[in-house]
């Protein structure tokens, strides 16, 4: 997820349609994340706009100007938030009726043929953090970890290739 100062452009990233799965974690942090724009930036930056508009000339008025840029920002940001929390279908992974393939949720580790192990959660769009291990469900690792078992071969076609690896271990928390 973004974190609150990330307003950049990837909110006008084209996005699937359908319903956009999130772990209830991640619905929890994106919906704290619109509060806090909502209740707490947006405010404050109204504020600072108000004051800066009453010093006079807005044309060369610094302090105006990015307030309202700032806001045109978190405006941005708030819809893109309100539209993604809506089409938003929260699925807890604790729920999972066959832990033993992998599913939304899951926590894989897989081994590839030279023995390096790699661990990765696969989860909604909006919560993928690499850094963690955290990867789309509509990635091509974790499309292709779907449905999978302990002790089968996955197949993911790389800019460098074909990559091999064998599920070792799925668990759900």
């Amino acid at each position: 997820m973004s974190p609150v100062t990330d307003l950049d452009d990837d909110d006008d990233k084209p996005r699937p349609t359908g319903p956009n799965y999130m772990t209830p974690s991640g619905f929890a942090q994106m919906l704290a994340e619109r509060d806090q724009l909502r209740k707490v930036e947006r405010p404050r930056v109204v504020s600072e706009v108000a004051e800066a508009a009453a010093m006079g000339d807005r044309s060369e008025n610094a302090e105006y100007i990015y307030g309202k840029r700032r806001l045109r920002e978190i405006d941005r940001r708030l819809r893109f938030l309100d539209q993604r929390l809506d089409r938003a279908q929260v699925v807890d992974p604790r729920q999972v009726a066959h832990a033993d393939q992998v599913y939304f949720g899951a926590t894989v580790t897989a081994e590839d043929d030279d023995g390096n192990q790699r661990t990765w959660t696969v989860v909604g769009e909006d919560e993928v953090d690499l850094s963690v291990g955290h990867i789309s469900h509509r990635s091509p690792v974790g499309a292709a970890l779907l449905g999978k078992r302990k002790d089968d071969e996955v197949r993911v076609q790389t800019p460098s290739g074909v990559k091999c690896f064998y599920v070792i271990r799925i668990a759900y928390s």
